[in-house]
């Protein structure tokens, strides 16, 4: 049947036939290429162009019904378009198969070539979204990335013991304390440049220096490491204001920028967070203001330090006065200090912070609390324990459990 196989298929004649009376493949075939012989001249021979390989195999398939022949023909072709129409309509004037009436019909002609770029543009874009999504960061990414290692190679080298620290350390009013260099480039990387790092266990000179002149923040790692860091420091007579942590079991140097920012926005005085976490140990200190008392209205000082407990009655009710509690928290801001009301609104003591949780654990006429600190879960269990019904504080920390009955006001509330 000459050459089968041709080097590029560009189109695909379909045609279909009816034949009256019964035949095969090879009647059909064979008049194909008989009745088209000297039709067209020599360079469109069927049997030359298949030959040479300019048509591939005529593929027919058939079936017999009622002493009729009916089939469909598949012929493929490596011809210009104008050549390849010439075949099919050639095809068509084929008029009888062996001794029958035949009538041939070209249904389309198909260029492989479309089907192929269709193919080739749906691969293409499959590819393209497999480099986006999973191999080229997108413009802001890489943006992002150059300003983080920028930012990371701002670290300098801070005083005599060359500690690492952000280039805003000495211009800026205040400075974060975070363990070594990892932390102080974390840090650097979500443009906290006022940081500087303590360079172990060791507390240097240079630390305790800095820390009395400017206003002092200790970023410590959530774990047990961070809390020796601290009691280094105060013993070193370092002169710590502020204490924040971060999440259990994670180190500052592994934080987002999520996490860093949240955890210097709960940071709280070191007296309340010493306070808090009892630490035993550490030398009592002087903090930077002084606690002055003041008198307000409805005032009744208890002289008298009594460690009877006061048996509370079910009918005995917490008298609280909002706005005078919301004047008190303007009044004790900035000064480190706790007023404790009894449970008719008198006020009853003012003390320092780091003295506020010792004070309610002595005590049983608490009930309300305003001071100048955050509201932790461990104060409102307190509070929820000893009976107390309003909490007024500069800021409200991570609170999960907040209990009925008991009033919790910040002063950005």
């Amino acid at each position: 049947m000459g050459k089968t196989y041709i080097d590029a298929v560009k189109y695909t004649i379909y045609a279909h036939f009816e034949v009256n009376g019964l035949v095969e493949k090879p009647d059909v075939i064979g008049a194909m290429f008989g009745q088209t012989e000297g039709l067209l001249g020599e360079d469109l021979e069927l049997r030359d162009l298949q030959k040479n390989g300019r048509i591939g195999r005529i593929e027919v398939e058939l079936t017999h019904s009622k002493n009729k022949t009916y089939g469909s023909i598949k012929l493929p072709s490596s011809l210009d378009v104008v050549e390849t129409s010439i075949i099919a309509a050639a095809l068509e004037a084929i008029d009888r198969v062996g001794p029958c009436d035949a009538k041939i019909v070209v249904d389309k002609i198909e260029d492989n070539r479309n089907a192929k770029r269709k193919r080739i543009l749906e691969r293409a874009k499959q590819l393209l979204k497999e480099i986006m999504t999973t191999q080229l960061p997108d413009s802001r990414e890489i943006t992002e990335l150059v300003r983080k290692e920028l930012r990371a190679e701002e670290v300098i080298s801070y005083g005599k013991d060359k500690l690492p620290a952000g280039p805003s350390i000495d211009v800026a009013d205040d400075v974060v304390l975070v363990e070594g260099r990892a932390d102080v480039i974390n840090l650097l990387k979500n443009d906290i440049k006022n940081v500087i790092g303590i360079g172990g266990a060791n507390i240097s000179q240079t630390i305790v220096d800095l820390t009395k002149k400017k206003e002092t923040t200790v970023f410590l790692d959530g774990d047990r490491g961070g809390d020796i860091i601290l009691k280094e420091l105060i013993n070193a007579g370092a002169d710590i204001d502020f204490v924040a942590k971060a999440p259990t079991g994670k180190e500052v140097e592994e934080l987002t920028r999520k996490e860093i920012i949240k955890s210097l926005r709960n940071k709280i005085p070191v007296d309340q967070y010493i306070q808090e976490n009892k630490y035993f140990g550490i030398k009592e200190r002087e903090t930077k203001k002084k606690f002055k008392p003041k008198k307000a209205e409805k005032v009744e000082k208890v002289e008298k330090e009594k460690k009877e407990e006061v048996k509370e009655t079910k009918e005995e009710q917490t008298v609280v006065n909002t706005e005078e509690l919301k004047k008190a928290l303007d009044e004790v801001k900035g000064r480190l200090s706790a007023r404790l009301y009894d449970r008719k609104g008198y006020l009853v003591k003012e003390v320092s912070v780091k003295d506020m949780i010792k004070e309610l654990l002595s005590r049983k006429d608490i009930g309300a609390i305003v001071f100048d600190g955050i509201i932790t879960q461990r104060l409102v269990d307190i509070a929820e324990n000893r009976g107390i019904k309003a909490l007024y504080g500069i800021r409200i920390g991570n609170v999960r459990k907040k209990p009925e009955g008991i009033i919790i006001e910040t002063k950005n509330a």
